[in-house]
């Protein structure tokens, strides 16, 4: 089989190159090692940035976005009992954020591909990278029983953190740089409406927490928990009691609260690989970098690896110019180390650490005063908030 750029994984990243590439007339397959049911029932969050928002314009898969996204101008900060609102919109020239599921983006993007007619290749076992130090890179993959080989141009390794793509580049020319934070989130999904039309996030003795929302009839909630704690340690009716307690008077009274529909813990870290390109392989999103959720870069770093990508790869084929893919893993690290940054700051501002009960939690507190009290550091929360340009 041959194609002209291979993308390995068909999250929201593969997908969206695919997408892009396909509209610049680029061909190109997919490969994932899951079916596609198992890959629509992750559950991920989803708070688009407005660049994220206008690539899938770009991409012509927005229009239930625009329909069923909740489109936000602010967020909310709880400490001390008050609540203080962070009005981006006014902050940053118009900018807002989108609140629209991963998995809505994912399928969006999946229903795009298939009407397209483009190749996906499900339940692809045995994948392996070759070549890729040349000029005939080649991905081999078992389907079946079968063996297949697939040579191309290029290979966007957009397979996630435990992918091969990235476990496939030698030892000796990577470097990665991580931090992982002594904590977790608990987070539910449940069918009752959001406490607020915004996201709250909450700094309180008792640990951070999460107020946010999938749709006007869904909530996503978070606690901050231990990283070795059990899901099974949180029946419905005490996670509630412990969001009440931290959450300010107001939230708590007005929280409606039910059976939960999807529960689960998460451990928080930062992870960075460089270089982000191999010869003629490429990583993109979460192959490449991790981010604590607490400043919602995830998916939209993903987006931003696969906007350089994309134009790059475009330029190499309209015009015969090595210069988009060359420059590709600077220009990509350069913005993922801002929201590396971003993330690191909000997460260190709110959550409990295991000296905040000294200096340390004095800092966060002045750090939030200073934050909500003075313009030039709300219009820098909300520039980073909203997406910084690419």
């Amino acid at each position: 089989m041959r194609t002209q750029v291979a993308i390995i994984g068909s999250g929201p990243a593969g997908l969206l190159l695919g997408q892009l590439l396909h509209l610049y007339g680029i061909d190109n397959l997919i490969l994932e090692r899951k079916d596609r049911d198992y890959v629509l029932a992750r559950i991920r969050a989803g708070v688009l940035e407005q660049g994220t928002v206008d690539m899938l314009d770009e991409a012509g898969v927005a229009d239930r976005l625009h329909k069923e996204g909740l489109v936000h101008g602010g967020v909310e900060l709880s400490f001390s009992g008050q609540r203080h609102r962070i009005d981006m919109k006014t902050a940053t020239g118009g900018k807002t954020v989108t609140v629209y599921g991963q998995t809505e983006v994912t399928r969006d993007l999946m229903d795009a591909r298939d009407a397209e007619g483009l190749t996906t290749i499900y339940d692809a076992a045995d994948v392996s990278l070759h070549d890729f130090d040349g000029d005939r890179p080649r991905v081999r993959y078992t389907r079946n029983g079968v063996s297949h080989d697939i040579t191309c141009d290029f290979i966007a390794g957009c397979d996630g953190f435990h992918g091969v793509s990235r476990q496939s580049v030698p030892a000796d020319t990577l470097a990665t740089f991580e931090r992982a934070y002594p904590f977790g989130w608990l987070g539910i999904l449940s069918d009752t409406p959001p406490v607020s039309p915004e996201l709250i996030y909450t700094s309180h003795p008792r640990g951070f927490a999460l107020c946010s929302m999938r749709s006007p009839m869904r909530s996503r909630y978070y606690v901050q928990c231990a990283l070795d704690d059990r899901v099974d340690n949180w029946p419905d009716a005490k996670f509630w009691d412990e969001l009440k307690r931290r959450v300010d008077p107001e939230a708590a009274d007005h929280l409606v609260t039910g059976p939960s529909i999807e529960k689960s813990i998460a451990p928080l870290r930062s992870f960075v690989a460089e270089p982000m390109r191999f010869g003629r392989l490429f990583l993109a999103g979460d192959a490449a970098h991790i981010v604590p959720p607490t400043g919602a870069k995830g998916l939209n770093l993903a987006a931003s690896d696969v906007r350089y990508l994309s134009l790059a790869l475009r330029e190499f084929y309209a015009d015969g110019s090595h210069a988009g893919i060359d420059d590709y893993s600077r220009r990509a690290l350069a913005r993922v180390w801002k929201a590396e940054r971003f993330s690191w700051w909000m997460t260190s501002m709110l959550h409990r650490f295991p000296d905040s009960d000294g200096f340390g939690g004095r800092i966060q507190l002045a750090e939030l005063n200073y934050l909500v009290g003075s313009q030039a550091a709300t219009t820098a929360m909300a520039e980073n908030y909203v997406g910084l340009p690419f």
